[in-house]
């Protein structure tokens, strides 16, 4: 199979689909591979060192999408890459669909098979191509999270920690799952005071064993979720539903009555968001304030980090790349139901029922559509 891999074009994102080192196990499975030049230049990977795995640099995304059978990138595909998509073609990125008509309705009309990191699944119920990249997004969030709450940036002016005789802050996480967990474990690593919300009691159980009680951890109720929020100085979103849109739990009213200078980190941002003032930033202007609270919604948080960022997804998505690449998309998804659960979109038929739910599509169940 032929493999494309271009370069990343979201603001300021660094991160690329796979590194020198993945090119060259596919290129032992007797791959081709296609890179766009300069696709990892942003950590650190020339030309040089992509054509010494084996792969073959091209001048433009125009020529890696016209000859790849499949494109593996890192963010959803903007509007000038979704355009050049074409019917049988394989796209395996994330995407996040739920929240975007308009890249939905391209993924639709270009009949390609958009298979999503996202929502591909694991024997024990987790999301193994999302996990490496909510670690990463759940760390940082406690990182920007810190940064807000400088009087630089509009905030309290508080030190996360405190200092002996003055009292840390106040951190709330809502929901306990990958990204909550890792936030959690930031925020009592530099001291705060550290609630995590759930609705799960065996996630809170595992919050309080695995924090030794450091961390307060509470049944998310209404009531509870409104107490603690207006009582934070910083708020994580970490909610999740996969594939679905993130419901709106902290709402306008939350934010009116919250400390002036408190800071939200939306993490589910790339789902919509958690929060009902939330709207996507960027890493170039992350912040903006609403009602006196100081709103960091960057979409592609782990593209701060992309050296980082880039390793660790590869370690995840190697082998379903590989997969597809031996045995061709039909016979992997056939023989690989985590991996059928990542196909969002097919032949011009939308075969994830959040995504179907959220815009409005008719749902096709995933071997209806791969079979018809």
């Amino acid at each position: 199979m032929i493999i494309g891999v271009p370069k990343e074009i979201k603001n300021h994102e660094y991160r690329v689909g796979m590194t020198p080192a993945s090119v060259r196990e596919l290129v032992n499975h007797k791959h081709s591979v296609l890179v766009e030049t300069n696709a990892g230049i942003g950590i650190g990977f020339t030309d040089e060192d992509y054509t010494a795995a084996g792969a073959t640099v091209l001048a433009t995304a125009a020529e890696v999408f016209a000859k790849a059978e499949m494109i593996v990138k890192v963010k959803e595909p903007q509007a000038v890459e979704r355009a050049m998509l074409r019917e049988g073609q394989i796209l395996f990125t994330y995407l996040h669909l739920a929240p975007d008509l308009p890249q939905t309705e391209d993924l639709i009309k270009s009949k390609a098979i958009c298979i999503a990191y996202e929502t591909v699944t694991d024997n024990r119920g987790g999301l193994p191509l999302l996990a490496p990249m909510s670690e990463v997004a759940g760390r940082m969030s406690i990182q920007a999270g810190a940064r807000a709450l400088e009087k630089s940036c509009a905030g309290r002016g508080m030190l996360l920690g405190g200092v002996p005789g003055v009292a840390p802050a106040k951190v709330v996480v809502i929901g306990g799952g990958m990204v909550g967990t890792n936030a959690a474990q930031m925020a009592v690593g530099l001291g705060a005071d550290v609630t995590v919300l759930d609705r799960s009691v065996d996630v809170l159980r595992r919050i309080n064993a695995q924090f030794n009680g450091a961390v307060k951890a509470i049944y998310s109720t209404a009531d509870a979720l409104e107490q603690e929020v207006l009582a934070a100085d910083l708020v994580i979103g970490g909610v999740l539903v996969p594939g679905a849109a993130a419901p709106k739990l902290v709402t306008k009213d939350h934010i009116k009555r919250m400390k002036p200078g408190s800071a939200i980190v939306d993490v589910a941002i790339d789902q919509g968001g958690c929060v009902e003032t939330s709207k996507p930033t960027t890493h170039a202007d992350p912040t903006y304030i609403v009602d006196d609270v100081v709103h960091y919604c960057v979409a592609n948080m782990p593209g701060a980090v992309p050296r980082t960022s880039t390793f660790a997804l590869n370690n995840a998505t190697l082998p379903f790349i590989i997969r597809l690449a031996n045995k061709g998309y039909k016979q992997a998804l056939l023989d690989d139901q985590h991996l059928m659960n990542g196909l969002n979109v097919i032949n011009g038929q939308v075969t994830n029922q959040s995504v179907a739910e959220a815009l409005g599509f008719t749902f096709v169940e995933p071997k209806t559509a791969l079979n018809a």
